[in-house]
């Protein structure tokens, strides 16, 4: 195959409040669209939401969050123009590629050597996934089973009915809102720990900030049963986003949550080292995740013989392809997956929810799960579901915390082969 034509463009969506996580702060999220035509007549319009502040925060905090943006998007141009000097049969192909001279030139653009391989993978989804889907046209494919390697299907094997939303529970979030959400029926929630309270970097602060915020969650909430999980309770899931610098320092986060009778609802703990952190965790006793640090399928296998025991896989974070990698490695390794957000746009939340629909439920819960929390965070995501092919359906919107994934779902592929004239004016 052989791209000829290409196109991109990009949306700015300002959120409805800061957005904090990695001790930083977002307000606004840049979203790409992007058109591939191969030599056969064939168009795919991709889709990505770039966030510097999760792929490299190093870019966000030394620069302003729109040059930071900017830099990225120059990138996926990048991208589109090293496309189409080459032949490719799949979209692996195309990615294996093309994302070693995107990564060096995400390196020149913003004058650091030591870019983290996630910001080139956040600057691809849009362009993976219209190659998806010029492969899929040009295949005669018009679903995302068949879309699936034979080789990958067996780590997406199930058919859930149901996906608990997993909503974002991010530095600023008060707990009055926290108790509603659950109280609205999302048993499942993704709690931001890691802060810095007064902008000094002192991680005795962050811990103590951190020992308050689970004692007050767990507080408002230990009590409220659900029949979502084999225990009956609320489940916690903490990302620290690399934030805790020991194994001492996170088992003195864990020995409180013990001491308050919280330990047992932490069903996971996503990144709390840094990526240079290198030492065994295998004695650390709840399920670590990871998450960014996992940039690609080598990264994932050494971060499960290190003793991570789930990986977060982000099809609208680090491409579909290279997720579709990880979750084969983590079926053989027998390594759980869940599908985690990135604040994307409602169309990007179908892309990933085909992932998360037929994953194998994590340890301890009944149904799968798909976090989602665009809807808390953005301004105007009424007008951007509104953009949506299938804007109304039952699988589009969630009902009890809960999306419903029924055979229309299924059959439909989550309207991800279906484009809206909005987009295709974008990228004419």
């Amino acid at each position: 195959m052989r791209i000829v034509k290409t196109n991109c463009n990009f949306e700015r969506e300002p959120l409805i409040a800061p957005f904090g996580f990695k001790g930083g702060y977002l307000s606004e999220l840049w979203q790409s669209v992007v058109m591939l035509e191969d030599n056969k007549g064939n168009k795919g319009i991709g889709f990505g939401t770039q966030s510097t502040l999760w792929s490299d925060a190093s870019i966000f905090i030394s620069n302003s969050e729109s040059a930071g943006n900017s830099m990225m998007f120059l990138m996926t141009s990048f991208a589109l123009e090293r496309a189409k000097e080459i032949d490719w049969d799949t979209p692996f192909d195309l990615l294996d590629k093309i994302l070693p001279d995107v990564y060096q030139h995400g390196k020149t653009i913003t004058n650091n050597p030591h870019l983290r391989l996630t910001f080139a993978l956040n600057a691809l989804v849009a362009v993976d996934n219209a190659a998806w889907l010029v492969y899929c046209k040009d295949k005669g494919i018009t679903n995302f089973d068949d879309m699936i390697p034979a080789d990958i299907k067996p780590a997406l094997c199930q058919r859930h009915s149901k996906l608990e939303n997993i909503p974002l529970m991010s530095y600023n979030v008060p707990l009055d809102k926290i108790v509603e959400a659950v109280k609205q029926g999302y048993f499942f929630l993704k709690i931001k720990i890691g802060s810095d309270p007064d902008k000094d970097g002192n991680l005795d602060k962050m811990l103590q900030w951190d020992k308050n915020r689970l004692r007050e969650i767990h507080e408002a909430v230990k009590n409220i049963e659900t029949p979502y999980t084999d225990n009956g309770h609320i489940p916690y899931y903490f990302d620290a986003n690399g934030r805790y610098d020991s194994k001492d320092r996170l088992m003195q986060f864990l020995d409180y949550a013990k001491r308050i009778g919280a330990l047992d609802r932490i069903i996971l703990m996503e990144e709390p080292f840094p990526e240079e952190f290198q030492k065994d965790v295998s004695d650390i006793p709840v399920r670590l995740a990871v998450d960014e640090s996992a940039h690609s399928d080598k990264d994932a296998l050494v971060r499960i013989q290190q003793g991570y025991t789930a990986i977060a896989l982000k099809p609208i974070a680090k491409t579909m392809s290279m997720s579709l990698k990880i979750a084969k490695l983590a079926h053989e390794k027998n390594t759980p997956c869940f599908c985690a957000d990135l604040t994307v746009n409602p169309i990007l939340v179908d892309w990933n929810k085909n992932v998360a629909a037929r994953l194998p439920a994590l340890p301890g819960m009944k149904i799968g799960v798909l976090e989602s929390n665009g809807h808390q965070n953005y301004k105007n995501w009424e007008q951007m579901k509104s953009c949506h092919p299938y804007p109304e359906v039952s699988w589009t919107n969630v009902k009890d915390g809960i999306f419903t994934v029924d055979n229309d779902f299924y059959r439909q592929s989550g309207g991800i082969f279906n484009s809206t004239d909005k987009y295709s004016d974008m990228v004419k």
